[in-house]
């Protein structure tokens, strides 16, 4: 079975940082699609960032240059390094995987992803 464990969460205040992660067993990141999800009442789901393969990397516009997801492929531990938090930012951060697919011209990620966390909550006030 493929389980994603998520930990970092907590209470910052605004411009604060938090460094989430996400472990794995039973799947290897390196090989498959990755990525943080945003969930907040009321609010739709939000793809914050995602790995497709190592030089292919998706980051939401309200994120880009204060958030930076990778891959410790020794640890097998997705990250997401969070600086400069808003309160927009405030939800709870899933981690999930699934593997690649070929569109015809390049590998993308799944519109739904196969696996996911439990889940983390961060707080910015």
């Amino acid at each position: 079975d493929v389980q994603l464990v998520e930990s970092g969460g907590g209470s910052v205040q605004a411009g604060g940082s938090l460094r989430l992660s996400c472990s794995a067993s039973g799947y290897t990141f390196s090989r498959v699609c990755v990525g943080w999800f945003r969930f907040d009442p009321g609010k739709e789901r939000e793809e914050v960032a995602s790995i497709v393969t190592p030089d292919k990397t998706y980051y939401r516009d309200s994120v880009k240059g204060r958030f930076t997801i990778s891959v410790d492929n020794a640890q097998n531990t997705l990250h997401l390094q969070m600086n400069n938090l808003e309160p927009e930012g405030t939800g709870m951060y899933y981690c999930a995987a699934a593997p690649r697919q070929w569109d015809g011209h390049s590998r993308v990620c799944p519109k739904v992803y196969l696996h996911w966390g439990q889940g983390t909550q961060v707080t910015v006030s």
